[in-house]
């Protein structure tokens, strides 16, 4: 519960741009650039920052992708489906990354006050 507390701020952000960009959709051009790259970036984007700032979390994916859902069914049609499963991927992955992001640059900063000391002592 603790989990999806902190999550919350993240996920707002990914249910406006479910349902309130949508709005925005004047014709099948707009539909398909909502659907394909501007959603998709933004899904990116705050995944990245929630894996980058809280841990790894299955959950958080899921229900991104649980969320996109209805939208389906109120602004699109059935064939957006596949976007629920293409959100929740993108979602998964991105939170993945900003994690591994986190992992190697506090193996960097390790490795790197090591090459430090190392070569101070090599000098002396």
């Amino acid at each position: 519960m603790n989990t999806i507390k902190k999550a919350l701020p993240y996920l707002l952000i990914i249910l406006i741009a479910f349902y309130v960009l949508p709005l925005f959709i004047a014709d099948t051009g707009s539909g398909m650039f909502m659907l394909l790259l501007v959603i998709p970036v933004i899904c990116t984007i705050v995944s990245l920052v929630y894996g980058k700032k809280e841990k790894f979390n299955l959950v958080y994916s899921l229900i991104v992708a649980v969320l996109f859902i209805p939208a389906v069914f109120i602004y699109f049609n059935d064939s957006a489906l596949v976007y629920v499963l293409l959100y929740g991927i993108i979602s998964l992955l991105s939170n993945y990354i900003g994690k591994m992001v986190v992992c190697l640059v506090c193996l960097y900063r390790t490795d790197l006050h090591m090459l430090i000391w190392f070569l101070v002592i090599a000098i002396i």
